[in-house]
């Protein structure tokens, strides 16, 4: 007998030991949480759900628990987020789940661990001023998909991503004995439905009901919710699941509006309780008054009405993770790295005074409200050399490009992010205005290897004076600067050039070379590189020593435009119109001892030697 016990021990031991094993999975459900007459119940008991937006994919694993231990100190008990479809097929059929910051179920165990409830949001589509509200940039690429809609293609696609997400999560809903108590379906779909009038409304309904079953088919046995304006209901509601409303300041407007979709009771949320708002380059950093947002808190208490912070910890935009918006006027609005959002968590992770004056108020309805944790310790890098540079134009020397008589785009050159330089030569000679008005983001024009001009379709440049001498070289170089996250263009968000450019009107065809510059890992310089010329795009290098790793953040005011690797992780871009003018530099992506840093500089104005790591960000600094 005692051996048969041994042998058991033994086994279980060895269980927890594989990958991917929790105590959560598969035990036996601790907790209930339902949807129940009109409340929230959680064990038996109506609560009010007090929860804070944070996306694992924007906070460094490594400081999960502490942002989690924030908010339980900020008085709590959910938290909710984001999954994003494209930031785990990392390519078409691959799937990434377990490494860095896209373990989700770490995420998930790291949440269980601090004791917070957690709102699941998996689209497919999430927005979220996110690269393509989530989707994976391919889909554009599929014949006959057409996104977001009714369609074969593009159902199919998503069935295999919500069956891969629940072999992830589903153990982790809190009738396996997880924290999961509630999943999205789909996100905002009636602010989607209202801009595509194009669309029939029972297509629409047919498609959104279609990813509700296919939720259910994969697993998801818990209380299901949908996320719109409370005036986009008709669109957005899916029957079957709870609406909530996003950024409804009026008490009766919400109860009106759920009670007409829900069988005439509650329970009441706003699911997006906005503690700022997202931030564009070359526009103000957008700000929300403490004293504003908690007035609006102390009615949603008051009446009972549960509440998301959206957000309560925004993060970063690590690499090129970054969406990007539009409007009528502005063809497109890039957001910029840091994801701060005014909340009350910023972006390294401090309390800030908007953080303060919630704690107060919520300590009135929680009582067990912990200590606030102490801020991770930060450091200064006063000189970071920068020892060794590459002209772009020189590396690409030894690259074969894609030959083609027309300019495609990224999606057509099969490459998602990063930099194409598009090139022709002219046997002829050729002056007059280059005409882009089919350029997606920003590019740099340089004939034979001089700077002559940008375009930018934030500013709305398009065009430009050139001459082209006989026998010259024309380059651009063009930078995807984040796919459109939000709107009816979100289908048509592709990269490069959708046109043609004209120089005097002249379409400029033929001969076309595209090299291909996805900087999806950090530029590698040999040890005699030092090649540098002004005005061409540079790649810098260097190395620096840290006694004791800590948050800082490097200070890019003085420097154009570009991304920054540090020890091989992507920061993020900088460009000096701002508002932002650091990176923020997180300590657990450093090394006691030597790390390693590489600037892409593609503006190159100025020539560096050293970058500096300072004690705060600067976030609010526009300069036109």
């Amino acid at each position: 007998m005692r051996r048969n016990l041994l042998i058991i021990v033994i086994i279980m031991t060895a269980m927890t030991l594989l990958p991917g094993f929790t105590a959560t999975a598969g035990a036996k459900a601790k907790h209930t949480f339902k949807i129940e007459g009109g409340n929230f119940v959680y064990d038996g008991k109506p609560i009010q759900i007090h929860s804070g937006e944070m996306h694992y994919s924007r906070v460094p694993a490594a400081y999960w628990h502490h942002r989690l231990r924030m908010m339980k100190a900020l008085g709590l008990n959910a938290v909710a987020t984001y999954v994003f479809w494209n930031y785990h097929e990392t390519a078409p059929g691959v799937w990434d789940w377990t490494t860095g910051n896209r373990n989700i179920r770490a995420f998930l165990k790291a949440a269980a661990d601090e004791g917070m409830m957690v709102i699941l949001r998996p689209g497919p589509y999430a927005c979220g001023e996110w690269e393509y509200g989530g989707y994976p940039w391919w889909l554009s690429t599929v014949p006959e998909m057409k996104i977001r809609t009714q369609n074969k293609a593009f159902l199919d696609s998503c069935r295999t991503y919500i069956g891969q997400l629940a072999a992830q999560v589903r153990d982790f809903q809190i009738t396996k004995g997880g924290p999961i108590v509630m999943v999205q379906a789909e996100n905002e779909f009636g602010s989607y439905v209202s801009q595509r009038k194009d669309i029939p409304l029972d297509v629409h309904r047919q498609y959104s009901a279609a990813i509700r079953q296919q939720l259910i088919d994969a697993g998801f046995d818990i209380p299901m919710f949908t996320s719109d304006g409370s005036w986009l209901f008709e669109g957005g509601a899916i029957e079957g699941a709870l609406p909530t409303c996003n950024g409804e300041n009026n008490i009766n407007t919400i109860k009106k509006k759920v009670d007409a979709y829900h069988g005439g009771v509650g329970p009441y949320m706003v699911a997006e309780f906005y503690t700022g708002w997202l931030d564009h380059w070359n526009e103000p950093f957008q700000k929300v008054s403490s004293d504003a947002f908690t007035k609006q808190m102390q009615k949603y208490l008051d009446a009972g009405i549960s509440f998301n912070f959206y957000m309560v910890h925004g993060g970063t935009n690590f690499g090129f993770t970054s969406g990007a918006n539009y409007t009528k006027d502005i063809r497109l609005q890039p957001d910029i790295t840091s994801y701060d959002y005014d909340a009350p968590i910023s972006e390294a992770g401090w309390a800030t005074p908007k953080y303060e004056a919630i704690r107060k108020i919520l300590m009135q309805y929680n009582k067990d409200v912990p200590a606030v944790p102490e801020r991770i310790p930060v450091i200064t890098l006063p000189q970071i050399r920068l020892t060794q540079t590459q002209n772009l134009f020189d590396r690409i020397e030894g690259m074969t490009p894609v030959e083609c008589d027309t300019m495609p785009t990224f999606e057509a050159l099969g490459q998602g992010h990063g930099y194409v330089l598009y090139r022709r030569h002219f046997n002829q000679p050729i002056a007059g205005v280059l005409k882009a008005d089919g350029i997606a983001d920003y590019g740099i024009v340089y004939v034979n290897g001089e700077k002559v001009g940008e375009l930018n379709a934030v500013t709305g440049v398009d065009s430009l004076e050139v001459e082209v001498p006989f026998n010259s070289t024309l380059d651009i170089l063009v930078e995807n600067m984040g796919r459109i996250n939000y709107g009816a263009r979100i289908s048509e968000s592709f990269k490069g050039f959708v046109r043609p450019i004209t120089i005097n009107d002249n379409p400029i065809e033929g001969e076309w070379k595209m090299y291909c510059l996805p900087m999806s890992e950090a530029p590698v310089l040999a040890a005699g590189d030092h090649g540098y010329a002004k005005g061409l795009p540079v790649i810098y290098q260097g190395q620096f020593d840290v006694a004791s790793p800590g948050d800082t953040f490097l200070d890019m005011e003085e420097w154009g435009k570009g991304i920054v690797f540090v020890n091989g992780v992507n920061l993020g871009r900088y460009w000096k119109v701002g508002p932002q003018q650091t990176l923020y530099l997180p300590g657990c992506f450093l090394k006691k001892g030597k790390n390693d840093i590489v600037i892409f500089e593609q503006q190159n104005d100025v020539r560096h030697d050293h970058v500096s790591g300072i004690d705060t960000p600067k976030l609010d600094i526009l300069k036109k």
